[in-house]
């Protein structure tokens, strides 16, 4: 059965000792407490780019959901409203990439 996942792409702060105190002490929170119906959250610090420069991101905030409509329903809600509002109020080096994707797994 396909998952889904809301990925947030962060670019780089331009005040970045300010947005790794929120984003640790307010927004991680809030995320765990308020998107309802997820079942795991991954968020990555981007610390190099393979042979293209510096990256243009630098966090990767991944949320699973068990379906595209549990995705959806916690988008609509007024918990998941509130955190992707503080997603783009906390993001210094401009407004966040909202991605949502279709998940594939396969074990090896």
């Amino acid at each position: 059965m396909k998952t889904a996942k809301l990925i947030v792409m962060y670019p780089q702060p331009a005040d970045l000792e300010t947005f790794e105190q929120r984003y640790a002490d307010e927004h991680v929170p809030m995320a765990v407490e308020k998107l309802a119906g997820k079942t795991r959250f991954v968020a990555s610090l981007i610390t190099d780019s393979v042979g293209n420069g510096p990256s243009p991101f630098h966090r990767i905030a991944e949320v699973y959901f068990p379906s595209m409509q549990a995705l959806n329903d916690c988008l609509n809600s007024a918990g998941g409203q509130e955190t992707a509002g503080h997603a783009v109020e906390i993001s210094t080096g401009g407004a966040p990439v909202f991605l949502i994707a279709e998940v594939e797994s396969f074990d090896f």
